[in-house]
């Protein structure tokens, strides 16, 4: 059967299905349904008797009463050939009075399953008048349904189909409700999401100009001090962390990097940790993948005892722990922590992992950067001299790196002993203070060279004159080539013998003038000086003067590191040095070349720096 009424089957069985769910009808007991099948026996003297409703494939018996097993307990029954079947198609009242009289209708399920002889059914409807099914009396005897059994069958399915319409209406009823709430929530979600999408919005921009920030930022950093120093400022505005910490993997432990201008309780209480140590931060570089932690719940099912306590002082609620990758392996770990409970959305942490890699980024350059300039510190720590120890003189000296502490530099002082002139007497001092031009590498291995081999020239030419041994060195970097540019003080120091004091001889190659501090407190300006050093200049013999320093005075050499600032003018700075030296001159020399180094400091020194004092007892 394809339709009924010009309605498709599909349509009709749709709509039955929709009203039963209304209705709340299913293959279970209905208490309701129950009651209407007992009155239909009792009123109607039948054994049997059911509320039977159509579905797509079968009948459902939510309301039934003297029907056997097993569909007494299954309450569902196949619908085909079925003889409620006939009354749902109809919409009409059936009454037989003997079903086996009947080819068409002994063979159905009503029939053979339920022992249907005599059968009456009425149909029970929605409120738009469609058969949901029928109210079914059943007598196991033949019987007539004459005398008004059908018409009490008929004011009873009425009264079970005003059950049905009045379930449906109140469904309906509770459906619209619900759907007004739901238009209601609806409003306020909307409410909610335009403030959401406007906070979004305003996170999205934070987020860009977080990663806009980190790649301006991080790009130009110079160590890691200079990185963590950027740091500070680089999160602002993004979900506002109150701290944000920078540690490094350096041999089995994290090593945390404190900001140089504003230092962190937690920096100042934990510089180190071990790589196995119940933390965040270590766990996030142990397992090499982000580590969240929600709130303080977290933080004490998941870790030790020491940070929880550090937590709560500190004040943390939320971190994230973010691994820094670099192109040889994990460097460190980014931390960052929120003083209350803090969601990070998977934009934010996509933003914050984003700017991460640029830190590591910066990290690996900064660690290289590092490790060059500490490996360049120890070659020219190395290069500079041990001072000679002797009772005859007081020598102290001091080497200041550059501002720019990649900028390794050719500046250096030596001192040593000379063969003596006689038994018992006091062995003379050769000193030098030089700069050879350059702040790299290859200015201080030329430096190195230089100072051997102008050692080498000193020894080799008696008297051990200090021009002699000038001219020597030039000729012989003219021969070798060796390229070296730059300027020094070549000096010699020799007792005056019966008479108190010594003598200096010196010979100066274009190096600022050494200042000596006579008793008095007077200084004088050592000027005498030759051109510099330099492969460019034809070679010449080079001059060297005298001059005798009594006791109690100090002779100061530097390089033009102290004096020379860029826009600063270099006789200006000679004059506060030769102030200085006025003033200070008889502190001990130590304490005195700190305090020149210090005052003149400012501005900061591009270039490194070498003091030597010696003082005559």
């Amino acid at each position: 059967m394809a339709e009924r009424g010009r309605e498709p089957l599909e349509a009709l069985d749709s709509a039955r299905r929709r009203a039963l769910r209304l209705a709340g009808l299913s293959a279970a007991a209905d208490p309701d349904m129950d009651r209407f099948a007992r009155l239909v026996a009792r009123l109607l003297g039948v054994p049997a008797a059911c509320v039977a409703l159509i579905e797509e494939d079968r009948q459902i018996l939510p309301g039934m009463i003297g029907l056997p097993e097993p569909w007494a307990e299954r309450r569902a029954l196949p619908v085909s050939r079925s003889l409620c079947r006939y009354v749902v198609d109809s919409g009409k009242p059936l009454g037989i009075s003997d079903t086996r009289a009947d080819g068409r209708l002994r063979a159905g399920p009503d029939v053979k399953d339920l022992g249907a002889v005599a059968y009456a059914a009425v149909p029970v409807t929605d409120g738009s008048g469609l058969v949901l099914g029928a109210l079914c009396a059943i007598d196991h005897t033949p019987r007539s349904w004459a005398g008004g059994g059908l018409a009490d069958l008929e004011e009873l399915a009425a009264a079970c189909s005003g059950d049905l319409r009045l379930r449906i209406l109140s469904a309906q009823l509770q459906a619209a409700q619900r759907v007004l709430e739901t238009a209601r929530a609806a409003a306020e979600r909307a409410r909610g999401d335009a403030e959401r999408l406007e906070h979004e919005a305003q996170a999205g921009l934070d987020h860009a100009e977080l990663l806009l920030r980190a790649s301006e930022e991080l790009a130009q950093t110079s160590g890691l001090e200079d990185l963590r120093r950027r740091l500070r400022d680089l999160f602002v505005g993004v979900g506002k962390p109150s701290y944000v910490g920078l540690l490094v993997v350096d041999e089995g432990e994290l090593r945390r990097i404190p900001d140089p201008d504003d230092a962190h309780s937690v920096e100042r209480e934990l510089l180190t940790l071990p790589a196995d140590a119940a933390f965040p931060s270590a766990r996030a570089v142990r397992e090499r993948r982000t580590v969240f932690v929600p709130d303080r719940d977290a933080l004490v099912a998941g870790y030790g005892p020491d940070a929880v306590a550090v937590f709560d002082r500190m004040g943390f609620s939320t971190v994230l722990c973010l691994p820094l990758w670099g192109s040889r392996g994990l460097l460190g770990v980014l931390v960052i922590c929120w003083p209350r409970p803090h969601e990070v959305s998977i934009p934010e942490r996509a933003s914050l992992t984003a700017a991460s890699g640029y830190i590591a980024q910066a990290a690996e350059r900064a660690l290289y950067l590092d490790e060059r300039i500490s490996v360049a510190h120890q070659l020219q720590a190395a290069m500079l001299t041990d001072l000679p120890l002797t009772d005859a003189l007081e020598i102290s000296a001091l080497y200041q790196p550059a501002a720019d502490e990649a900028m390794i530099g050719g500046d250096w002082y030596d001192a040593y002993h000379l063969p003596p002139t006689g038994p018992g007497e006091s062995t003379p001092l050769m000193i030098t203070v030089g700069d050879i031009a350059g702040h790299d590498m290859h200015a201080a291995t030329v430096m190195g060279q230089i100072r051997s081999m102008l050692r080498q020239a000193t020894l080799d030419h008696p008297p051990h004159s200090p021009s002699a041994a000038l001219t020597a060195l030039e000729a012989a970097c003219s021969v070798l080539p060796l390229d070296a540019g730059g300027t020094l003080v070549h000096a010699r120091l020799d007792p005056l013998g019966d008479a108190a004091g010594w003598a200096l001889t010196w010979s100066n190659a274009g190096h600022p003038p050494p200042l000596l501090r006579t008793p008095d407190g007077a200084v004088t300006t050592l000027v005498e000086h030759d051109v510099l050093l330099h492969p460019a200049l034809d070679s010449m013999e080079r001059t060297e003067c005298r001059r005798e320093l009594p006791p109690d005075s100090t002779l100061l050499l530097y390089t033009d590191g102290l004096v020379e600032r860029r826009g600063h003018d270099i006789d200006a700075a000679i004059a506060q040095l030769v102030a200085l030296l006025a003033r200070h001159g008889d502190r001990p020399l130590p304490e005195l070349l700190r305090r020149i180094s210090s005052r003149m400091a400012e501005p900061p020194p591009g270039d490194d720096v070498v003091l030597l004092a010696l003082r005559i007892p």
